[in-house]
């Protein structure tokens, strides 16, 4: 054998090893995304949820988003009611898919698969990351279908408008699909998986601005006289206020917070929870 052809045998043996955890890596985002597919409920509750929401909600409301100023009819924000609502409802169907995919884990659990893969060359990191990658691509495209609405909720969107948002999904459904392991890895069963995760998604959602902005004219002491104080203090350490507001800012073009900081929270939110799912991977 030539010496060329030894070092390149060497080179083919120590890359085996990261090939296998690759390969792994695809074979798990794949079966969770193939799962999704052949979920027929799944994706009637995404393409009727953003429907229920844009279509009815936001329009039977639109009307009492407003206000009067000298006799003239004015906006809280400078949108209609169904375009204010649009980058929420765009959330809200990556947070309902990114944290009910993490029923696979019960699922995997209960019938033995998780098992067998945690007893696989792969490392538990990587098998982790598999799921929540599965999960955050479904999410991800259940968010795309809520932009196909777009145009009924008045609301231009350019290419450029859309890649960023697809890039800010991405990054909300990892850190939620990570929620959602996290929660599965402490519930044991499927009912009892499906009422707490309604019990964090619903308050999560509901006090994050994304049905009601504080108004952007009034000033932080002025807000906590208008409305209640302890909402206000909700509303601000609620890190996915700062998660619609940055994706609001993308579709719409009208930040209440610095976009900045929408995307640092995002991605601190994603690494800490990504970090705990992992230590209760390990565990196990």
């Amino acid at each position: 054998m030539t010496t060329t052809g030894a070092a390149a045998k060497i080179v083919a043996v120590r890359r085996s090893p990261i090939l296998t955890q690759l390969g792994g890596l695809y074979g798990i985002w794949l079966r969770e995304v193939k799962r999704a597919i052949r979920d027929r409920g799944q994706l009637v509750g995404g393409i009727s949820r953003p429907i229920l929401w844009v279509l009815i909600l936001g329009i039977g409301l639109n009307p009492y988003f407003r206000g009067e100023a000298y006799g003239e009819v004015t906006f809280v924000v400078p949108f209609t009611y169904l375009q204010f609502i649009f980058p929420a409802v765009v959330a809200l169907n990556i947070m309902y898919t990114s944290v009910q995919s993490a029923v696979s884990v019960i699922w995997d659990r209960e019938f033995g698969f998780l098992r067998e893969v945690l007893v696989s060359p792969m490392s538990r990191g990587m098998i982790l990351l598999g799921k929540v990658l599965g999960g955050a691509t479904v999410a991800v495209v259940h968010g795309c279908l809520v932009l196909l609405l777009a145009r009924f909720a008045d609301v231009p969107l350019t290419w450029t408008d859309v890649l960023k948002a697809i890039g800010l999904m991405a990054m909300l459904a990892f850190a939620l699909t990570s929620l959602g392991i996290v929660i599965a890895n402490r519930i044991r069963s499927f009912e009892g998986f499906g009422v707490f995760s309604n019990a964090v998604i619903l308050p999560l959602y509901f006090t994050s601005s994304s049905v009601f902005p504080l108004d952007p004219a009034l000033t932080r002491s002025q807000t906590r006289v208008v409305y209640p104080d302890w909402l206000v203090t909700i509303v601000e350490y609620n890190p996915l206020t700062y998660a619609i507001d940055v994706l609001r800012g993308v579709l719409i073009h009208y930040n209440q917070f610095d976009p900045r900081l929408g995307i640092a929270v995002m991605v601190v939110a994603g690494a800490v929870l990504f970090t705990i799912a992992l230590l209760d991977f390990r565990r196990m």
